[in-house]
């Protein structure tokens, strides 16, 4: 890996300790989490985010240009979140899922979010490392998504076409209504899955479609495996609080998918460059990421939308 196995243990007891903390200590309870409560909590992910990437810098094993690539890929992922939000919306709408249990569907998302981004990451890598043209395919790849994002219309979800939905109906039955936060009920000693499962399920398996995005994106900024694990894993971390932060004000930023397109296609360029030698400066890069993202909030805020 060229990292020290401490350092992969130290991060994952880290992000045990959090999670449990968090769902254990902090959200023992179900309740609805306050736009309030979701600032603080945003704040906490992105200063711990800091604070390890500060370690980085000092480490010497890594060094001034490892904590850059850091932070450059957890803007890049952090930004591509609010893609994720967009549809968290939309599907908790459809089901009409109350607000106070939205919380442990995304802790549980997330979780699960986890594990597939680590696999799709060591895999990523380990691609790029053996068969470097590669690089193509992932560049080529990221300037398609951004290009499509940039005309793509609003983003629809209809639960029944979902294929994972469809896949475990065959298996399990589902309830009409919910149960409260439950996933999982008996009736009449039989196994029922409650639309909240479904919910569950619907976000994993956007999470994985969102991930063929997000990943390559990632590896464009690095080709450390510690790298862009730790700053993918922190800013998924940081996802659920930063949902219910933005979820009330979201449509006011009505011109950040426009900036996301924007870095998406950036960062396939870059990556495409790469492949001909031509590489981007870390510093530039990170850059010109965030100022696209200045822009595109900056135009949200100033240019009225027109009534008619």
């Amino acid at each position: 890996m060229g990292t020290s196995i401490y350092f992969w243990i130290g991060f994952h007891f880290f992000v045990f300790i959090m999670l449990a903390l968090d769902l254990g200590v902090f959200h023992k309870t179900t309740h609805k989490v306050p736009v309030k409560e979701a600032i603080i909590w945003s704040c906490v992910w992105i200063t711990l985010a800091l604070l390890f990437d500060f370690f980085i810098y000092l480490d010497k094993d890594f060094g001034h240009i490892k904590a850059l690539e850091f932070l450059t890929g957890y803007v890049i992922e952090y930004s591509l979140s609010v893609d994720n939000i967009f549809v968290f919306i939309l599907i908790f709408s459809y089901f009409a899922v109350n607000n106070q249990y939205q919380h442990k569907i995304l802790f549980w998302g997330i979780l699960g979010a986890l594990i597939m981004r680590g696999i799709f990451i060591f895999a990523g890598v380990a691609l790029i490392n053996r068969f470097h043209w590669i690089v193509i395919i992932f560049g080529g790849f990221l300037v398609f998504t951004g290009v499509r994002m940039l005309f793509q219309k609003e983003t629809e979800v209809d639960p029944e076409k979902n294929v994972v939905v469809k896949f475990f109906r065959r298996f399990l039955p589902v309830t009409k209504s919910l149960h409260g936060d439950k996933l999982m009920i008996v009736q009449n000693r039989k196994l029922y899955a409650t639309p909240l499962f479904l919910v569950l399920l619907i976000i994993e398996s956007s999470d994985l479609i969102f991930a063929v995005d997000s990943i390559p994106a990632i590896l464009a900024i690095s080709k450390s495996t510690f790298i862009v694990y730790t700053s993918n894993i922190f800013a998924i971390l940081g996802l659920r609080s930063l949902y219910f932060a933005i979820a009330a004000i979201i449509g006011y930023f009505r011109f950040l998918k426009v900036g996301l397109a924007f870095v998406l296609t950036f960062v396939g360029l870059k990556m495409l460059a790469s492949f001909f030698h031509f590489e981007i400066p870390i510093v530039v890069s990170l850059g010109v990421i965030v100022s696209i993202l200045l822009v595109s909030i900056l135009a949200s805020v100033f240019i009225k939308r027109d009534e008619e």
